[in-house]
């Protein structure tokens, strides 16, 4: 009789001991409730409502021959990369190189290849708390220490010169992102031009998200290209283009970082949706239709503003832009994770656990998009409304 072998016990890398992003987990859960019972009002998801622009499909259709649907350069079709550079002209009046313009897959590949063309592992990355977890999580898998920076109400969440000052030991990089996701908070063009300034005299490279210029409410969101020309901008086609699935966006670059990144995706990513960047040239030319649809996230920020407050939200601050509002939950006596979940139990209303991100205090909050219908937000306000009466009376 032969012994059994022992087979190797093979490692799984530590790199991928990160946080999983929660608001998946919520749009799985929300997904099972939904094919359960049909009975689910997504305000979890930061995805707009009313799917992509036309001129986008007209795009995307026309491209449907094969011979346009093949690799393109690791940088982008050029001319997506022109049509881009056109945008940024006649939005800030910045003149941009085509060089300099780097399309991704999504603002999620454009993250990872500029953190890594920009920061080696072990540099010290800081960025403020409420912020997006991608970028934690992003630059830990890459062996990155995040620097937190508790940002707070005062200061509508963003960080200020005065804190990073405070920050401890070096810092190698910031991230900054105006609007904000969760808060959709917006840096004033001081603001801004203040922490570039910071960054600057420091050797800080500065990244900044601007995925959500387009969508705000009274507040024009500056651009860092006004004040830096050392800072990496991301941007992507998913907010206000409505492009989320087509996973397209775009990266602007000093030009020390245009040939590190083009060696990185040409190798990590070979190149980026060819379907996804012709959706984007049709998308370029949609002003009008995408406009409206801010119109309709705007309709739902008052709604929402006017609705909250009177059934107990009314620790919130106001979004300047982006489309969700990130509410203080702390007197209802449950953490933010429970809270969601007994809330999509009970009522079908799906929204996120402030858990996603804050590490430390997020527990106290929770985030709702607005980016859907209006007869969802309506809805959704009628359900929570009775719901929060019987969280109170029976806490």
């Amino acid at each position: 009789m032969r012994a059994a072998v022992s087979e190797p016990s093979c490692r799984v890398s530590r790199r991928s001991a990160i946080q999983p992003f929660l608001v998946m987990q919520v749009l799985a859960a929300a997904n099972a409730r939904g094919a359960a019972s049909g009975d689910v009002l997504h305000l979890e998801l930061g995805e707009p409502s009313g799917g992509p622009p036309a001129r986008a499909l007209e795009a995307a259709h026309a491209a449907l021959d094969g011979e346009a649907l093949g690799y393109s350069e690791a940088l982008g079709l050029r001319p997506l990369r022109e049509a881009i550079a056109g945008h940024i002209e006649r939005q800030y009046g910045i003149t941009v190189p085509t060089r300099r313009i780097a399309v991704t897959m999504g603002a999620s590949g454009g993250f990872i290849l500029a953190f890594l063309a920009a920061f080696d592992a072990g540099s010290r990355v800081a960025l403020a708390d409420p912020g997006y977890p991608a970028y934690r999580n992003i630059l830990q898998a890459l062996d990155i220490e995040v620097v937190p920076i508790a940002a707070t109400a005062d200061n509508r969440f963003q960080p200020t010169p005065a804190e990073l000052d405070a920050l401890p030991g070096r810092i190698d990089g910031l991230i900054v992102a105006s609007p904000a996701n969760p808060t959709g908070s917006i840096l004033a063009a001081e603001q801004l031009g203040a922490i570039a300034d910071w960054c600057r005299r420091r050797g800080v490279r500065l990244i900044s998200d601007e995925i959500y210029h387009g969508i705000s409410y009274g507040t024009r969101p500056a651009t860092v290209l006004a004040t830096s020309t050392d800072a990496v901008v991301v941007n992507s086609f998913s907010k206000y283009w409505c492009l989320t699935g087509w996973r397209t966006g775009w990266l602007v670059l000093p030009e020390d970082l245009v040939e590190p990144v083009e060696r990185l995706a040409q190798n990590l990513f070979i190149a980026p949706s060819a379907i996804g960047q012709h959706a984007a040239m049709g998308a370029l030319r949609a002003h009008d239709e995408l406009d409206r649809r801010v119109d309709g996230y705007a309709r739902n920020r008052r709604v929402l503003l006017d609705a909250l407050p009177s059934i107990g939200l009314d620790q919130l601050v106001p979004p300047d832009g982006a489309f969700y509002l990130y509410a203080d939950i702390s007197r209802f006596g449950l953490d933010a994770i429970s809270f969601c979940a007994r809330l999509l139990e009970d009522t079908g209303v799906a929204i996120t656990p402030g858990n996603d991100f804050d590490p430390l205090r997020g527990e106290h909050f929770v985030r709702l998009s607005f980016a859907g219908s209006a007869t969802m937000i309506d809805q959704a306000i009628d359900r929570l409304g009775p719901w929060l009466d019987r969280l109170r009376r029976d806490g």
